[in-house]
């Protein structure tokens, strides 16, 4: 009981964290003011190496209205033949907040890749949250995805 009250504190505060931050990317990708996704984080990285590697500016891709950056070309040259395969769900956002109907960023170093799906949680905490009922929250998550895709985090915090 303490700790899912202490998951609703945290994700409410990101709530309101989030949409006070001004994305510049698309509202269905979860990218910083300079439309960089995942905080910089290489997203082929947690398929090849099985971990969380920070990318570099000299290594980067576009996919959906963000900026995704790289440790290497030869991971920046596998993202771009198969972006789809490679960029994280849901645009990027927290995978436990959407199946609670929220946008919220991420720590990139909470993520799982499941099925061949890269999924990133809004910190460690909340990622055991999520860990529970990974197949749950997934069936979840993707339902409500479908409606909260296309809009804002101003508006989802309005509901």
């Amino acid at each position: 009981m303490k700790i899912d009250y202490l998951i609703k504190s945290v994700v409410i505060a990101a709530s309101l964290l989030v949409s006070s931050l001004s994305f510049a990317a698309d509202i269905d990708v979860n990218a910083d003011t300079n439309d960089v996704a995942i905080h910089g984080y290489d997203s082929v990285a947690y398929f090849t190496d099985s971990k969380a590697t920070k990318g570099s500016p000299e290594y980067t891709a576009s996919y959906k209205s963000a900026i995704y950056q790289f440790s290497n070309a030869v991971n920046r040259d596998l993202f771009k033949a198969e972006p789809e395969k490679f960029a994280p769900q849901f645009g990027g956002f927290c995978a436990m907040g959407v199946a609670l109907n929220k946008k919220l960023d991420t720590d990139p170093t909470a993520w799982k890749v499941v099925d061949g799906k890269l999924y990133l949680n809004l910190n460690k905490a909340v990622q055991q949250k999520w860990l529970t009922d990974v197949s749950g929250h997934l069936v979840t998550a993707n339902r409500v995805w479908s409606g909260i895709q296309g809009v804002s985090i101003a508006e989802l915090d309005a509901e």
